[in-house]
């Protein structure tokens, strides 16, 4: 059963890299705890495992699924930034971000658009604040999450708690006050720079808490290289300010 209609549409953007084995069930279970008159865009980077074909088929099947095929993987960061401008054009009060994994559980969807609801203009599902937490991680994969968030939290000096966390709720207004074309970052640095960047232009923020689960099936994307860019691209933002 889907969940109530909320006061306005919402849109759900799943950016999505070789994921032909979660696409089908995260859309499912999406579509099963989204509002009436939702929809869902799938962003693909061109997957080679077949992750887009799949992707027309649910949206032949739905017409409340959309998919926007990209011509190749240029990075997290790209693919949310598509979805968002589509979302947007589509006429999008609520625009909602998760893993295409099911690390993200979407039975919290109806508490991030509650959040938001409520007035929040932006929304994360938060891993750090009491009541969230992570599942199946072992110690490195946990030092790393968390070291990532306390130090962005220390560099750019804001109270929130999951700043690498990639579960959202923005209101429209909140992606239109952003300016997209100066976002930066392509991989989780995004996550970390789209809350900066809104804060900046005069969010405000809530953190709802989730319990966080390792991917069921495919491989992470995570690799040295996105650490890097997330080391070097939070003082930048800092430094040279995002207005």
């Amino acid at each position: 059963m889907e969940a109530t209609a909320v006061a306005g549409t919402a849109w759900l953007v799943l950016p999505t890299y070789n994921e032909a084995a979660n696409l089908a069930v995260v859309v499912e279970a999406a579509r099963a705890n989204l509002p009436t008159g939702a929809r869902i865009l799938v962003v693909d980077d061109n997957s080679p495992d077949g992750t887009g074909e799949i992707a027309d088929r649910l949206a032949a099947a739905d017409p409340a699924i959309e998919v926007l095929h990209r011509a190749g993987k240029e990075g997290l960061g790209p693919a949310y930034i598509a979805g968002f401008r589509r979302a947007l054009e589509g006429g999008a009060d609520f625009v909602l971000e998760m893993d295409c994994d099911l690390s993200h559980d979407p039975a919290d969807l109806p508490r991030l658009l509650a959040a938001a609801m409520d007035g929040a203009d932006l929304v994360i599902g938060s891993r750090y604040v009491a009541g969230g937490g992570v599942a199946d991680w072992g110690p490195l994969r946990r030092v790393v999450s968390r070291g990532g968030s306390l130090y962005a939290h220390w560099v750019l000096g804001l109270g929130v708690r999951d700043l690498t966390g990639g579960f959202k709720c923005f209101r429209r207004k909140t992606l239109q006050a952003i300016d997209l074309d100066a976002v930066e970052a392509k991989g989780y640095a995004f996550q970390i720079e789209m809350t900066y960047r809104a804060i900046e232009a005069g969010a405000t923020v809530r953190e709802v808490p989730i319990l966080f689960r390792d991917r069921r099936a495919g491989v992470s994307k995570m690799s040295g290289t996105i650490v890097l860019e997330a080391i070097w691209q939070v003082p930048r933002l800092r430094l040279r300010g995002v207005r």
